[in-house]
């Protein structure tokens, strides 16, 4: 970029900004015309000439913006130039405001700064030389063109500072802005991963019970037509709540965030769940220790996520005839265990569960808690887990 070039360039503003420039030209024509036709002091009456200087001074306003420090030296010269001919006083400091303010606008304060400091000097040394009253000089004259001079550079600083303050404004807002949209974007992502694993835990414990009801219904259909009836009747039963809890999901989906009506499951419904899978055919026993505590919304869907899908791994792939559920409440934390008497697992950890077992890990791990799951083969599934209840309901 050459020296004193302005950064900024065309844009839809340009035919505005020109105009703005060109009538600043048309009043420092003006001026200088004026002071030029005034003639106060002159020898005789000014050329063609003179009144050219004034067209300088004005013209250089159209390439203030580009060339901000270029404008102001070819104009402090220009001014130089002018006195040294002998032409009509104009004053000093009148003829380069403008190009002081163009200058100190567009950030070239120590420029600005120089160039009226430098005109003031060789202008006061040179009348001093020529003889001019001292008193009116330096009491006058000198005082009101460097007054003159600061207030243009102060105007075009003050006006650099709002523009850069109005900048850094707009940068924060929309920094803001973004940072609200990843803020949606994350918590939209936390939701999608949450109704997730809620609709794996509802529908794959849903299918497994309507999956064995109607082959039990399927193979007493001919001899035993009460058992058929029966499990036709639990399957039917599943369908109502896999449906209700899916018309829950839907409205929380739909409505305005905190505005979800239908209350979470949580283990004031493992009834439910226990009532499910002994309609399926498993013998359920629940055993709680401790005093039970009413848990924070979260930690309590956690724990009836957590106990559905053991059940629902149970009923799929144990080929289990009981199932014990343990409760354990103690001050900070409820544990929860799920031992089947099945076949086991070739994989201890069971890893070959599917997205089952990373569902409860995910849900535990955001709550702090822990999970673990052991298997032999030919031996018990058994499924455990920590849930802190810290700020409790």
């Amino acid at each position: 970029m050459a020296i004193g070039q302005s950064t900024e360039d065309a844009g839809p503003g340009g035919a505005r900004r020109f105009l703005v420039d060109l009538g600043l030209g048309m009043l420092v024509l003006v001026a200088v015309g004026t002071a030029v036709a005034a003639n106060v002091g002159g020898p005789s009456s000014p050329g063609l000439a003179a009144y050219a200087f004034g067209a300088v001074f004005g013209s250089l306003m159209l390439v203030r913006r580009r060339r901000p420090v270029a404008t102001l030296l070819v104009t402090a010269v220009a001014l130089l130039g002018y006195y040294m001919l002998s032409y009509p006083p104009i004053g000093l400091a009148v003829p380069v405001a403008a190009a002081l303010f163009s200058a100190t606008e567009y950030g070239r304060l120590y420029w600005a700064v120089g160039t009226a400091a430098g005109l003031l000097a060789i202008s006061t040394v040179v009348r001093i030389g020529q003889g001019d009253d001292l008193g009116f000089l330096l009491g006058l004259e000198v005082p009101t063109s460097a007054a003159l001079m600061a207030t243009v550079i102060a105007l075009g600083d003050s006006l650099r500072s709002r523009r850069g303050w109005r900048a850094e404004l707009v940068k924060q807002a929309q920094a803001a802005q973004l940072e609200r949209e990843r803020e949606a974007a994350a918590r939209v992502e936390q939701e999608r991963v949450r109704i997730a694993r809620d609709l794996h835990d509802l529908m794959a414990h849903t299918v497994s019970v309507i999956s064995l009801h109607t082959d039990v219904a399927r193979e007493a259909l001919a001899d035993d037509p009460e058992t058929a009836g029966r499990s036709l009747a639990a399957a039917r039963a599943a369908c109502r709540n896999v449906g209700e809890e899916l018309r829950a999901t839907l409205h929380a989906l739909r409505a305005p965030e905190g505005a979800q009506e239908s209350p979470a499951p949580g283990l004031d419904r493992l009834d439910v769940l226990v009532g499910t899978a002994t309609g399926a055919g498993l013998e359920v026993r629940v055993r709680t220790t401790g005093t039970p505590v009413s848990l924070p919304a979260i930690a309590d869907v956690t724990a009836y996520r957590m106990i559905q899908e053991a059940l629902s791994n149970v009923l799929r792939h144990a080929d289990a005839s009981t199932v014990l559920i343990e409760l354990d409440y103690d001050k900070d934390s409820v544990g929860i265990s799920v031992t089947d008497n099945g076949r086991g697992s070739e994989a201890p950890d069971g890893a070959s569960a599917g997205w089952g077992i990373a569902g409860m890990r995910e849900r535990l791990v955001l709550l702090g808690g822990d999970l673990d799951v052991r298997s032999r083969p030919g031996e018990s599934f058994v499924v455990q887990a920590r849930i802190p209840v810290r700020g409790r309901a």
